[in-house]
């Protein structure tokens, strides 16, 4: 029963659990037994926390026995929570030194919704440190491994929450995407992940690596299950003051029409700039066939130029080191986290130390970029002139969004690769994020479907699809029409 419980999809779990078919106890604790089974050589958890998700689970069992309404659709359904969001009964440590064993004295807004939604939180998942990377290799708690080769990487940040979610250690999960940490380990995954739109899904309480670019987001196994988790957690926040009052989008409607296979009027573009040769081969015959698979089903098809794209990689890195540089600056060793103190030092001797002790290779390298991007004489030449290339990446979108209603491209150029690889040539890590960046740059919406897997070596491969802002509602219509002709991942 174990096994087959861990196996299903969330929403069926929800059925289950809301007709008593089976108890939320009983499901969360096959999950909690799953972790114990295989987390040893994945690490997709840093912090298991099976008292608090248990105790979670028997509420909801008792209130559904006492004849109340679930408090939500996935209601008893177990989740895997990214260790970038505050909770007050568990650690937060956004994967770093600095921040070990630190309790914070809040939850997150979106922790909140996950505890009135009546979803047990297993625990907290590995990510590259402050959510800094796209291998998860950048953990100061060491790497999470693919389940689908654990030689490879999971992608990153968030692929802790990816991993969980491909080796049925959870059902559901959450990350966030600052340039594409949702994104880009749900396709080398095969699982599911949507970045909505900047400003719909509250940042209070999310530890900020970029702050104009970060987002919460859902992940799941079926475009399905992600929209069901994506209602719960979207919603306006007065705590937010980027967050947007506006009524949540009406996705979980669209995914189950979506899934009727029928697009018919969907107006599809294909991004000219984002379909190069320099990709893996496996990836673009697998992104040609996903496409022929959208004409089949009825959409209209064409190709269309966001010429500016090509600069998005130039100046992600320069807004988001910039913004690092400033975010991180909270990190003193005065208040909270690590301290590094031989008793004789002074406060700037403090900080220092601890900073150096506390942070990661790949922290200080951005800290650096960022810093010296916004320092007197260089502000307008580097930070300016990326918020320029910022518009126009923006203004493409617009021009794009005239004639089609949503936008493909592969999720990311590669397959996942070995572990250490690439750790020791950061830009070429960076080119992993190059299709992911120009919808962050912009504050639009995009998902990864699993699009197969690749004939170059069997791994999986993900398809993006890509919205305006406030249209996410498109993205999970599209993906559920696909992922229903694509079949299963075999």
């Amino acid at each position: 029963m174990t096994a087959d419980l861990t196996a299903l999809d969330a929403s069926v779990l929800a059925t289950k659990i809301h007709t008593r078919e089976v108890s939320s106890v009983e499901v969360t604790q096959a999950h909690l037994d799953r972790i114990v089974a295989v987390d040893g050589e994945l690490n997709a958890f840093l912090h298991v926390a099976g008292e608090q998700a248990l105790a979670a689970a028997k509420d909801v069992d008792d209130s559904l026995a006492a004849g109340n309404a679930p408090a939500s659709a996935l209601a008893g359904v177990p989740l895997a929570l990214k260790d970038v969001f505050t909770t007050a009964d568990m650690p937060t440590t956004c994967g770093s030194k600095i921040l070990e064993g630190w309790v914070a004295p809040y939850d997150a807004t979106l922790t909140t919704k996950l505890r009135e939604a009546g979803i047990p939180v297993l625990g907290k998942t590995n990510m590259d440190e402050f959510a800094m990377g796209s291998s998860t290799e950048n953990s100061a708690y060491g790497p999470t491994r693919n389940p689908w080769d654990t030689t490879r990487i999971p992608g990153g940040s968030g692929g802790g929450s990816a991993a969980a979610l491909a080796s049925n250690q959870a059902p559901l999960a959450i990350g966030t995407d600052t340039g594409g940490s949702i994104r880009q380990p749900a396709a080398v995954t095969a699982t599911v992940g949507t970045k909505p739109t900047y400003g719909t899904v509250s940042r209070f309480g999310l530890v900020a690596c970029a702050s104009s670019l970060d987002q919460g987001g859902p992940c799941g196994r079926t475009v399905l299950d992600t929209a069901l988790l994506h209602e719960v957690i979207a919603g306006y926040d007065p705590r937010d003051s980027t967050s947007i009052d506006a009524p949540v989008r009406p996705v979980v409607a669209a995914a189950r029409q979506g899934a009727t296979g029928d697009l018919k009027g969907v107006r599809v573009g294909v991004v000219k700039e984002l379909h190069s040769d320099s990709y893996q081969p496996g990836v673009i015959s697998s992104f040609d066939a996903a496409v022929a698979q959208l004409t089949e089903l009825g959409a209209e098809v064409v190709e269309v130029s966001c010429p500016n794209f090509e600069y998005a990689l130039a100046a992600y890195y320069l807004i988001l080191p910039s913004e690092v540089s400033s975010n991180l600056a909270r990190f003193d060793a005065m208040r909270y986290g690590l301290r590094v103190d031989d008793g004789n030092m002074s406060a700037d001797q403090v900080m220092a130390a601890t900073r150096a002790a506390g942070f990661g290779k790949e922290v200080k390298r951005r800290i650096m970029i960022g810093t010296y991007a916004l320092s007197s004489g260089y502000y307008d030449a580097y930070y300016g002139s990326a918020l320029k290339v910022r518009t126009l990446i923006a203004r493409d979108f617009d021009r794009a969004y005239e004639s089609v209603d949503v936008l493909v491209s592969p999720t990311s150029p590669f397959t996942p690769w070995k572990l250490g690889e690439k750790v020791d040539d950061p830009l070429a890590m960076y080119l992993s994020d190059l299709c992911t960046l120009p919808t962050n740059l912009a504050g639009h919406c995009a998902m990864s479907v699993p699009s197969g897997l690749s004939a170059d070596d069997g791994l999986p491969v993900g398809l993006q699809i890509m919205a305006p802002a406030m249209a996410d509602e498109r993205l999970y219509r599209v993906g559920a029409a696909y992922e229903a002709a694509r079949g299963p991942i075999k």
